[in-house]
């Protein structure tokens, strides 16, 4: 059957692990005022160890007046009172590693909040002071031609922004500059509540990499760093010309420098990065991954692949492809807390993602998505390099519909209400069917309702099923090992069916076609995502792991 993957030790353990995805907020409530917290996940340890996972990432857990779901962050030492506290924090990692899962943490280094002490003492201290020059502080342009009136009551200029950058928040047609009554803009690309800092200030940089060093030192074993391609901006502030290169604030060259200076420090501590790098281009990707850069990087054009084999070849060649020449492992993913839950995404007629399509009332067939998800669940956990498994996907969780007088996402609202927002992915997880709440552990209604039929989806319920969406992950992280470390190698397969073989000897096989398939040659069958034909054969939307 294979040894457990968390019981392996190897010294680039981060080349192949299975990481499990922690939004903290909606993982298990510990104290029971209806928010999830660092006790109500170390309460689950024992749970994410028989799972299999390799190691554990954690969305912001940090102080922050919760504008972004964390991802504005006041405080990087400490730990908002809403999760726990910092030595919770610090028992939490330690445990975690004496079940051998390890620690990967958020930083968020593009901005912080508004309520971040730095951006409270530029506020105060006015146009021009050193304190602003820790952010893009710029007066505005003036309208031409300057109205009379303007004249009279002293606005020489500053009427307009100072560019016009588009907003990094999907379906945003808001402003990235806020105007202060002291006449100053300052720069944000997500929420005015989160101002960009100045990556060219020295104080910057080494604020950054003593905040590595802090949770380092702390035992975390990585770091995922978020945005991690928009910190630089180009100094001049230009318009913004799609199609211009270099972009004024993607991308930019002198982001490598910056984490050629962070791969320095985590070297130190034996640490691993992890980078959000949403990039068309596979060759500036790569940088990214050079041996003194970034370990790992978000794999996006397989997350937003529609079910379909050939784009899936495709995103998959091209993944492979683009990694080799600097050696970097690939990362596979299906879901994160910002994107449709792959039961409800595959589901649907379309069964790609994009941020701009997103909208109420897309009709889904949970049955057809649970059937193709539990087969992706075979197909990228076969592949080579790392996994990332976010909260609920191993439950089969669907992608649940908030009323609107609940929705909390800033999408939602700086859309003007047409994009339904990222909540839908982060509903509170059912622990025990037959408990208030599903087992989330609240005395009271969680932050976001649970929908109807939540509890049908419970772990205990789940755990006690061999059919299940739990006992399929629990399987297949546990079999993983039959594939090793070593490449893919396509196999002669019929029009919509994926057969791949590994170094060892393991194959998978995935069927997307309307006829069912039959299986290559293998002495085992392994593990398949349903039921084979009275044949042998593997229906459609079904995937198989076969010994050869």
């Amino acid at each position: 059957m294979g040894e457990p993957t968390h019981a392996r030790e190897l010294t680039d353990w981060w080349r192949t692990a299975v990481i499990y995805q922690v939004y903290v907020r909606s993982f298990a409530d510990g104290d029971g005022d209806g928010t999830g917290d660092l006790a109500g996940v170390r309460a689950k340890l024992p749970y994410l160890a028989e799972l299999g996972v390799d190691a554990l990432w954690f969305n912001p857990w940090y102080l922050s007046p919760m504008k972004d779901g964390g991802y504005d962050v006041a405080d990087y030492r400490a730990v908002d009172p809403v999760f726990g506290t910092l030595a919770e924090a610090e028992k939490l990692i330690a445990e975690a590693r004496e079940l051998g899962i390890r620690t990967i943490v958020d930083v968020v280094p593009n901005h912080v909040s508004d309520q971040h002490p730095w951006f409270r003492a530029a506020l105060a201290a006015g146009p021009g002071s050193p304190e602003r020059e820790l952010f893009h502080f710029r007066p505005g342009r003036r309208r031409s031609p300057l109205p009379e009136r303007s004249r009279e009551l002293g606005e020489e200029h500053g009427e307009l922004p100072p560019n016009d950058w588009p907003s990094q928040f999907a379906g945003s047609t808001e402003p990235v500059w806020t105007r202060l009554p002291d006449g100053d803009w300052y720069l944000h690309l997500f929420t005015p509540e989160q101002p960009d800092l100045n990556w060219a200030h020295p104080a910057v940089r080494q604020e950054h990499e003593d905040i590595l060093r802090f949770w380092f030192e702390r035992g975390v074993a990585g770091v995922r760093i978020d945005s991690a391609a928009l910190l630089a901006k180009d100094p001049a502030l230009p318009d913004f010309v799609p199609g211009r290169d270099p972009n004024p604030f993607v991308d930019r060259d002198e982001l490598h420098d910056i984490y050629r200076s962070w791969r320095s420090v985590a070297d130190a501590y034996d640490g691993v990065f992890v980078g959000e790098v949403w990039l068309p281009d596979p060759e500036r990707f790569a940088r990214y991954l050079r041996p003194d850069e970034l370990h790992t990087a978000f794999n996006f054009s397989f997350l937003s692949c529609p079910w379909d084999a050939g784009r899936l070849r495709a995103s998959i060649d091209t993944t492979l492809a683009e990694h080799a020449p600097v050696g970097a492992p690939a990362t596979w993913v299906l879901c994160n807390h910002d994107v449709t839950r792959t039961v409800t995404r595959y589901g649907r007629a379309d069964t790609g993602f994009d941020f701009a399509a997103k909208a109420f009332g897309t009709p889904t067939d949970l049955a057809l998505g649970t059937r193709r998800a539990r087969a992706a669940a075979l197909l990228s956990l076969a592949l080579p390099g790392a996994v990332y498994v976010y909260q609920g996907e191993e439950l089969g969780l669907p992608e649940a519909d908030i009323p609107l007088d609940r929705i909390e996402d800033p999408m939602y609202a700086r859309s003007g209400g047409t994009d339904p927002g990222r909540d839908g992915c982060r509903v509170p997880l059912p622990w025990v069917a037959d408990a208030p709440y599903a087992g989330f552990g609240s005395r009271e209604e969680p932050w976001l309702p649970q929908p109807a039929g939540w509890a049908d989806h419970a772990a205990d319920v789940q755990a006690e099923d061999p059919g299940s969406m739990l006992a399929l992950y629990r399987a297949a992280i546990r079999l993983r090992t039959a594939f090793g470390d070593g490449p893919l190698t396509w196999l002669p397969a019929p029009e919509g069916v994926l057969a791949f073989t590994r170094a060892q000897g393991a194959i998978c096989v995935v069927n997307l076609a309307a006829a069912p398939a039959g299986l290559p040659a293998h002495s085992e069958l392994l593990l398949s995502s349903g039921p084979l034909d009275d044949a042998g054969r593997l229906p459609q939307d079904t995937a198989a792991w076969l010994r050869a």
